[in-house]
């Protein structure tokens, strides 16, 4: 059973809603969004920033707020909800000193007055990061990012029912199944054209020695297979900076591979950043591995639950 609310100051609605509600989830830099039909009546009243929940058979799905209506002559408003997320749009301007990126979360979550749920520890500690005239989303990706180029382990930023949250993608890992038997369609991409590196440069400009030192990591045989594809950064410091190679190199030398699912059959555990295994032949090649949700949709409409699905699999690259 899906149950929808919106609340009005103290007053809780639960509207008559025409057609479907649809709500999406992205792996990162999107918060999640909740579309729905609501048909005016005499009694229904809601404003921009009300509070909207969806349930689904009892269990705490989407919490967020109204942000846009749009009306028609026909007495339908369709309603645009996002949830706690969409406030990591604010700008601002910050200076970082010796934080892992979980620190910066609530660092940050604490001055723009947002919950937090579980944010586990990402370990990594960032030197300095100075962040000038950009979103709160923008700086906490990135710390995220240079977590996952330094430790090869990556984290999600999620909106746990109205708690801000991060956890690794290994704590994310789901046991719902895709075969032909569970999507009705799918579309598999493989690639070396965007995100693969074969050959990592990393520069280290030295005040002391007044010299440039270069750090390198290699594959020669993709390097023959493929051509030679270059990652090339200017790093701040040179600790770790070989070690930083090394692991730029098993993060970036590999295809990339996408898969996009549609109308898989629904379950609510499903969203952007889970781990999913994946049973498919694809013409050349059997995929028979766990997959991650780049982006998910589910539609909820006349007691049916479907869902489209965006993958990456087996092989993660920021």
């Amino acid at each position: 059973m899906v149950e929808l609310k919106i609340q009005n100051g103290s007053t809780m609605y639960q509207p008559c809603i025409e057609d479907e509600i649809t709500w999406e989830t992205s792996r990162k830099g999107v918060p999640g969004k909740l579309e729905f039909s609501v048909v005016k009546d005499e009694i229904i009243s809601f404003q921009e920033g009300n509070l909207v929940q969806l349930m689904v058979d009892n269990k705490n799905v989407f919490k967020g707020y109204v942000f846009t209506k749009k009306r028609s002559s026909d007495q339908i408003i369709k309603v645009t909800a996002y949830d706690q997320l969409r406030y990591l749009k604010n700008k601002d301007t910050q200076v970082f000193e010796n934080r892992t990126a979980s620190q910066i979360i609530k660092e940050l979550a604490g001055k723009f007055k947002l919950l937090t749920g579980a944010i586990e520890d990402t370990g990594y500690v960032i030197a300095t990061r100075v962040e000038d005239n950009k979103t709160l989303m923008d700086m906490i990706q990135s710390a995220l990012d240079i977590t996952l180029q330094n430790r090869n382990k990556m984290y999600v930023l999620f909106d746990d029912f109205g708690a801000i949250s991060l956890k690794s993608i290994d704590s994310l890992k789901l046991d719902v199944l895709i075969e032909k038997s569970t999507a009705e369609d799918f579309d598999y991409t493989s690639s070396i054209d965007s995100n693969t590196y074969n050959f990592i440069k990393l520069a280290y400009d030295n005040d002391k020695t007044k010299k440039r030192e270069i750090y390198e990591a290699i594959d020669s045989n993709n390097i023959a297979a493929w051509g030679l594809l270059q990652y090339y950064e200017k790093v701040n410091q040179n600790t770790n900076a070989k070690a930083k190679a090394d692991g730029l190199l098993k993060l970036y030398n590999k295809k990339t591979r996408n898969l996009s699912v549609s109308n898989a059959i629904g379950d609510i555990r499903v969203r952007g950043g889970c781990l999913i295994p994946v049973w498919l032949e694809l013409g050349d090649i059997k995929v028979q591995n766990y997959m991650l949700v780049e982006t998910v949709k589910h539609t909820f409409k006349s007691n049916e639950h479907y869902m489209d699905i965006t993958l990456k699999g087996g092989d993660f690259v920021a």
